[in-house]
């Protein structure tokens, strides 16, 4: 069996409750934070939900209000004439054919890809590069959209994509070890809110089984769902 390494230790000897409030979990996790990089927060939260079913299925997207505390590079495909358009409204980089010719080399420089309705047809043989990165753009993301100017504006905020895998469970960033804990608190709370306002229409009984939260470095401490609603 694998030994647990004494930051570990250390860490799991401070976890003393089995279920923690919402400010407490964000005050405790920051307290165990001892690394040298500045680790990322993330919840994990297990569904009531069989993602197989249509109707089971959870995909959505929130802008945290507090940002992600991740700077995007935003890439957009479009028209040759709405470029420049782009690049001034915050695009990192953007093009229509010479973008999906970097694309097909497997020339990847952004974290998030937009796209104009009109270059959807060519973006369709990109889908085994673009889809196991989630880098494909599609109108349920706000990635499909004549309105590019508002879409980065919105990755640059903070907005995330966010579903659930085939065991019904949800991973979601939801900021830095160096927000405040007011920061934290208000982004996880976004989080809870926004999937329970998307709860898939074929939940039967209890849809949120588990809520758990960590650090990139910590163990996970579970959450009482009753802080969310204080």
């Amino acid at each position: 069996m694998k030994q647990l390494s004494k930051r570990l230790r250390k860490q799991k000897e401070a976890i003393t409750r089995e279920v923690y409030s919402l400010s407490e979990a964000i005050t405790l996790l920051k307290e165990l934070s001892n690394t040298k990089f500045i680790e990322t927060l993330e919840a994990h939260v297990a569904l009531n939900i069989d993602p197989k079913y249509n109707d089971q299925q959870l995909r959505a997207t929130l802008i945290l209000p507090k940002g992600t505390g991740k700077s995007l590079k935003i890439g957009v495909v479009t028209s040759e004439d709405l470029v420049e358009d782009a690049l001034s409204h915050g695009a990192d980089i953007a093009g229509s054919d010479s973008l999906i010719e970097d694309i097909m080399g497997e020339r990847i420089a952004f974290d998030v890809l937009i796209a104009t309705p009109d270059q959807m047809p060519k973006l369709a043989r990109l889908g085994k590069i673009l889809g196991p990165k989630g880098l494909m753009p599609s109108p349920k993301s706000g990635t499909v959209t004549k309105d590019v100017k508002t879409a980065i504006l919105e990755f640059k905020k903070g907005k995330l994509e966010y579903r659930a895998d085939k065991t019904g469970i949800v991973q979601v960033p939801f900021g830095k070890m160096n927000f405040t804990e007011d920061d934290l608190c208000e982004n996880l709370s976004a989080v809870y809110q926004s999937i329970e306002k998307n709860k898939p229409t074929g939940v039967k009984g209890k849809y949120f089984k588990t809520f758990y939260i960590c650090s990139t470095m910590s163990p996970s401490l579970l959450l009482d769902f009753n802080s969310f609603k204080a």
